[in-house]
């Protein structure tokens, strides 16, 4: 079975439990912790896929580590998954249940890059964009990148509209080169 449906899975029934506890936001924000974690730490990461160090270990290691800074609801949900064998995919169940919970709240995360960081105007404009394109309320993520000259590119879902000056050079290219 994949990692993917593994973790959804795992994600949805933490998602519903935590919105029936009443403590959907505190998970989130466990999940999101845990995420970064993950990406930071490549010795973390590397410990969960680990098949030398025993599953128990690995339950014991993520309560060391956790407990007192995650809710008791998201430190039951790691343990049950490590004693199942699958803490190989805890990061992908905490993504699928960011990914759910921002379904849940009619979120969508967008990403915007630009050469320089953006005013709090700019933002603002960017979110209009956003909302436009998607109808929910968008969740910002910047990235700055200097290559691209001037302007931004925005990624929504499997959308870009890119309104970049190295973009633009890019398109009077190829309308060059095809004339």
């Amino acid at each position: 079975m994949s990692a993917a449906r593994i973790a959804q899975r795992y994600a949805k029934p933490i998602l519903e439990l935590a919105e029936e506890k009443k403590a959907l936001d505190a998970v989130k924000a466990d999940m999101e912790g845990f995420v970064n974690v993950c990406r930071e730490s490549k010795s973390f990461a590397l410990m969960l896929n680990s098949p030398i160090i025993p599953h128990l270990k690995k339950a014991e290691i993520l309560n060391a580590a956790f407990k007192g800074k995650m809710n008791a609801l998201t430190l039951q949900s790691f343990d049950l998954i490590t004693r199942k064998s699958r803490e190989g995919v805890l990061k992908e169940v905490a993504e699928e249940f960011l990914r759910l919970y921002n379904i849940k709240k009619g979120l969508q995360e967008v990403s915007v890059t630009s050469s320089i960081k953006l005013s709090s105007d700019q933002v603002k404009e960017i979110e209009k964009i956003a909302k436009k394109i998607t109808g929910k309320k968008p969740i910002i993520k910047e990235k700055i990148d200097s290559e691209i000259i001037g302007g931004y590119v925005l990624k929504v879902g499997d959308k870009q509209v890119d309104q970049s000056v190295s973009g633009q050079l890019k398109n009077i290219k190829l309308t060059l080169q095809t004339k």
